[in-house]
């Protein structure tokens, strides 16, 4: 499929994070399948109405579609009336971690408590994901005694701004660094040569989960 301007590419990912077809968004916003097509992959101006109608539909707003909120974090809205705080079993966090994606590794480093984000994969029921080799990070998650591996949290959250809830899952476990690449495809967003496979073992996994009654 071709995609053909920003809001043509936040449209789809709204539709596919919900799993709905173009046709039934199309029903829900009151709009023809041909229109929505044409707004998934031409650039296009919607009127201020068909836009509303849209976010709508995929569960979000205005502002999200049309990128406004791209520059500052997720959270600024007001909390729902009376939320549910739910801790979450670990078959469930693993559950929602499984597809992999964007997620945080926090470590204490020479220099001080350190948290970076990462592209990751869930391989064999451990955290994989790729660094410099040789880099700083391949430095500060070594000990420097064979077999001592350095303990880490690994952190993934989901935030529905538009519905006012979201989850977390937090791992920890020690930091293997994978003398051969494991048969898993992790593609880091920062690029470069990033050769060295770091596989986080959980050794406890936690959740929390804030939805509506």
């Amino acid at each position: 499929m071709t995609v053909g301007s920003d809001l043509g590419r936040r449209i789809v990912h709204h539709r596919e994070r919900l799993g709905l077809s173009r046709e039934q968004v199309a029903e829900l916003a009151g709009m023809s399948p041909g229109y929505l097509q044409y707004l998934e992959e031409q650039p296009g101006s919607p009127s201020g109405g068909a836009l509303f109608k849209l976010a709508s539909a995929l569960q979000t707003t205005v502002d999200e579609l049309l990128g406004g909120r791209t520059d500052r974090p997720p959270g600024h809205g007001q909390a729902m009336a009376d939320p549910v705080f739910e801790r979450l079993d670990t078959q469930e966090c693993l559950r929602l971690i499984e597809k992999g994606g964007i997620g945080r590794v926090a470590f204490e480093g020479p220099r001080g408590p350190t948290v970076m984000p990462v592209n990751y994969r869930v391989h064999e029921g451990a955290i994989v994901f790729r660094t410099a080799d040789g880099g700083p990070m391949d430095d500060d998650l070594r000990t420097g005694v064979e077999g001592v591996d350095i303990k880490i949290a690994f952190e993934v959250d989901c935030i529905d701004e538009a519905c006012r809830e979201g989850w977390s899952v937090l791992v920890q476990g020690p930091a293997h660094h994978l003398t051969q690449a494991p048969d898993v495809d992790v593609t880091p967003w920062a690029g470069g040569e990033r050769n060295l496979y770091v596989r986080i073992v959980p050794h406890q996994i936690t959740g929390r989960r804030i939805h509506a009654r």
